[in-house]
């Protein structure tokens, strides 16, 4: 069982993370040590906290070249996605305030021309999140799904100042939610992927050992696993398992 240390340990480098993520995925190291001032970390520990930190390409100081860790295919796609956005009209200060305040009103032209307006910016983020599991074609598509709910929510605020704010969380919120269903989903497939093997596995050793096919039932009995779980699993791989008698 984790410690109350432990468990704060876990959430004030979970807090460091998202605010090095704010900043451009960097963080000073005076941040660093007034977020874990409560737990009182050696020097020594404190290194190791920094290692962490730069593993998952948060700079200490100076912001990282977020780019170097992207695939050759990312790259391609990249460069192909900002020559499509280098098309949109660029604002000034009073022109995106303007359509903001619009857009707040509940103007659905100046909420598609905002939606434009962000569109490069979730580009970037996209860029804090690569390297975690998932495709940074996925992320950016997330970020614009949650980009384009986020314009339509503006009408909430108190004033423009706040959208950005407000808009950049909910992007960031996205992709941070799909790289963790994706993180799930590829642990799900894993164990699938075990339970299929370890069928296989004891479908050929008992089919060896009677010199027949066997039935669910035998192997169930042999495996300790219940015969939903093996006809799961057979279903899984597609009922390919030549050792077992397929079920009428």
């Amino acid at each position: 069982m984790e410690t109350k240390q432990e468990i704060l340990f876990a959430k004030t480098l979970e807090k460091v993370r998202k605010l090095a993520k704010e900043q451009g995925n960097c963080i000073r190291k005076e941040q660093v040590e007034e977020a874990f001032q409560e737990l009182a970390l050696s020097a020594e520990q404190l290194e190791l906290v920094y290692e962490y930190l730069e593993k998952h390409k948060i700079g200490i100081g100076e912001p990282v070249d977020l780019e170097e860790t992207l695939s050759e295919e990312e790259i391609d796609y990249l460069e192909e996605y900002k020559k499509e956005l280098s098309t949109l009209d660029t604002l000034n200060d009073g022109q995106k305030e303007a359509i903001t305040i619009s857009a707040m009103a509940g103007e659905k032209e100046a909420q598609q021309k905002l939606i434009s307006v962000y569109l490069p910016q979730v580009v970037e983020i996209s860029k804090l999140y690569a390297g975690q599991g998932a495709y940074l074609e996925d992320l950016i598509g997330e970020g614009n799904v949650a980009l384009t709910v986020g314009v339509t929510m503006l009408g909430c605020l108190e004033n423009a100042k706040e959208a950005e704010g407000m808009l950049i969380k909910m992007v960031m919120d996205a992709m941070e939610e799909y790289i963790a269903e994706t993180a799930a989903g590829e642990q799900e497939g894993l164990k699938a992927l075990r339970k299929e093997n370890k069928v296989a596995e004891k479908a050929k050793e008992l089919s060896e050992d009677l010199k027949r096919k066997v039935t669910v039932d035998e192997l169930a009995q042999e495996t300790g696993m219940s015969v939903k779980s093996i006809l799961e699993a057979m279903r899984l791989c597609g009922n390919s398992i030549e050792e077992i008698e397929k079920p009428r």
